[in-house]
């Protein structure tokens, strides 16, 4: 009789093992590690199939090009970050803290795919019919075509798909739905791996675009095994404070576009919809104050103005203290170590807090010039002029880098009012609408202001 081979599982990772371990060499999670009995053994190999169907290798020059037929969710900022649209048979992964609005947002898209005439399967495991209905009446999203599904059992969930001809399918979520095919609780490595695998083996069978809900960890990142988003289409994350309006929609991965644009989402008392006029939402343009400098961020192809706010105090430890809010601090370490060096001012005696308003955070290095001038503001305790914007990229030497797509920052500045901008370059086109001034060190910044 063939000796029964034992196999460990990471409950937090999915990390594998042929003996139990109690601290997880992958993850270095504690007492997550749990035996997988034959069945489930058996079911993780057959997941790790890619196919029974043998293949044969072709010259690329005889594959055709695939032409994705989108439609449109009836909403254009996710839209914007899907890449055009909703393709059939892709599967998106969409992630956020508790009470960003991610059911919010599907269930207000499955609604206006339904209006549009298309049938969409809403599965929820955590929320009644009755919640969801009254969720729906609030945002208008009551139409015929759209059809709720309290279940969390996955074979239930198909045995209502081959009934009916479903256009779109919404998962909310996927650590609450179970295999019968596994024993293990739902929301586990072995649960959630052979769900998505199922659904994206149905997925792509039948052309039904399947949405994904996921929840995540303190760590903010999708909670269950990483293979979760290596095996759907997109994944995308909501990013913003819950206790705020606005919130951002950004994409980490889209085999059908780019993961450049950001959708922005305003929360109102009919659910998330698309940001009118966001470019007011994240700097204030009445007066002029100390600490605080406006400049011009690109997300994607959209330019958005942003106001950098710095405040620099005495501090009274040996240490002075670093923090920053919507800003990488190493980068803010980095900036000040740059002052120092350049400029002889003592901010090794200084606390520095910098914070981005409107709770977006920044990705790029074109924000760099305007840290600067907010904290020598604050420093010198003199305010900027409100009609400037500061835009550039500071290096470790102490000049300021060109930066891409200046002209279109300008042209966003000069909608807004801005009547100066500091640039590192001047602008090949000259508009009489916006004084430029060129600095190309940070010593000339110092001059300026």
């Amino acid at each position: 009789m063939a000796k029964k081979l034992s196999l460990f599982e990471c409950q937090a990772c999915g990390y594998q093992s042929s003996k139990w371990m109690g601290k997880c060499p992958n993850c270095s999670a504690w007492d997550e590690f749990l035996e997988l009995n034959e069945t489930q053994q058996d079911v993780l190999k057959e997941t790790a199939k890619t196919g029974t169907k043998k293949s044969k290798a072709l010259p690329i020059t005889q594959i055709k090009e695939e032409n994705f037929q989108r439609f449109s969710s009836s909403d254009k900022e996710l839209d914007l970050v899907l890449g055009g649209g909703i393709v059939p048979g892709g599967l998106t992964l969409i992630g956020g803290s508790p009470g960003v609005g991610k059911s919010t947002l599907l269930l207000k898209i499955g609604g206006n795919l339904a209006n549009s005439g298309k049938n969409v399967l809403y599965v929820s495991g955590e929320e009644s019919l009755g919640q969801i209905k009254i969720r729906a009446n609030r945002l208008d999203a009551n139409h015929q075509n759209l059809y709720l599904l309290s279940e969390i059992k996955l074979e239930q969930v198909f045995i209502e798909l081959a009934q009916k001809k479903y256009d779109a399918l919404i998962i909310d979520s996927i650590q609450t739905l179970y295999s019968e095919k596994l024993s293990s609780a739902p929301g586990s490595v072995s649960q959630v791996r052979e769900i998505t695998f199922e659904l994206m083996r149905h997925a792509k069978e039948s052309d039904l675009a399947t949405f994904i809900i996921g929840h995540i960890t303190k760590e903010g990142s999708i909670a269950g095994p990483r293979v979760l988003e290596h095996m759907v289409d997109t994944v995308l994350y909501f990013e913003g404070d819950s206790n705020k309006e606005l919130r951002m929609l950004r994409g980490f991965k889209n085999r059908f576009g780019s993961t450049s644009e950001v959708a922005i989402f305003e929360m109102t008392s009919k659910g998330l919809t698309s940001a009118a006029d966001i470019s007011k939402r994240f700097f204030n343009k009445k007066e002029s104050s100390i600490g605080s400098a406006i400049t011009v961020t690109m997300e994607g192809t959209r330019p958005i103005l942003l106001e950098v706010q710095a405040l620099v105090s005495e501090s009274g430890y040996p240490t002075p203290k670093r923090s920053c809010t919507g800003f990488e601090q190493n980068r803010l370490t980095m900036l000040l170590a740059l002052l120092e060096k350049k400029l002889d001012l003592p901010f090794n005696e200084y606390d520095v807090f910098v914070n981005i308003a409107g709770g977006i955070k920044i990705t790029e290095t074109a924000t760099d010039l305007a840290i600067i001038a907010a904290i020598i503001s604050s420093f010198r305790d003199r305010a900027i002029s409100k009609d400037t914007i500061f835009i550039g990229e500071v290096s470790l030497i102490g000049d300021i880098r060109d930066i891409h797509n200046l002209d279109i920052r300008l042209r966003e500045a000069i909608t807004q009012g801005f009547k100066r901008a500091i640039v590192p370059k001047l602008p090949i086109q000259k508009n009489d609408n916006i004084k430029c001034f060129e600095a190309t060190e940070v010593s000339q910044l110092i001059e300026w202001m």
